[in-house]
């Protein structure tokens, strides 16, 4: 079983400033919402590499110092998927914004008032443990009946 899984490798950065982060406001194809940058990282890229390098590619912003937040991962026990996604956040970075950059609008949003926009799920689901003390790891069980997350696991340390 275990040679037929297959595993992809994304990452996630979210960027704060005083009381606000930076989210893109994504309103192409099917993945519609607020989301911090990020996206796959590249073999043989590290983690921290690839935060770095999608944040730069979505926001035009350098950054730097990322502290490790936790996992999410979509598990599609059927088809033998595993997507993770490393998740960071930083207070460390320079540079100016994109204007008009592919992936959405980036926009400096209250902490506290991001969680009322509309989010992807799984954004909304690991929003607020960026801004908790120590790490996450949120499994989702992927229900292919239904073509969406399913049972949802979270662990917190």
């Amino acid at each position: 079983m275990e040679e037929s899984i297959h595993y992809k490798f994304w990452t996630i950065c979210m960027i704060q400033d005083q009381e606000e982060v930076l989210l893109l406001n994504r309103q192409h194809d099917h993945l519609k919402g607020y989301i911090p940058p990020g996206g796959k990282v590249e073999f043989p890229e590290s983690f921290v590499d690839a935060a770095i390098r999608e944040v730069k590619e979505e926001t035009g912003l350098e950054v730097s110092n990322l502290v490790y937040k936790g996992l999410y991962e979509f598990v599609n026990l059927e088809k033998g998927d595993r997507y993770m996604i490393f998740n960071y956040i930083t207070k460390d970075y320079r540079g100016e914004l994109l204007q008009n950059p592919p992936e959405g609008n980036p926009v400096w949003v209250n902490v506290e008032e991001a969680e009322q926009l509309p989010m992807q799920a799984s954004t909304q689901i690991s929003f607020p443990y960026f801004f908790e003390e120590g790490t996450f790891e949120i499994q989702i069980i992927w229900d292919n009946e239904k073509n969406q997350e399913g049972e949802v696991f979270i662990k917190r340390t």
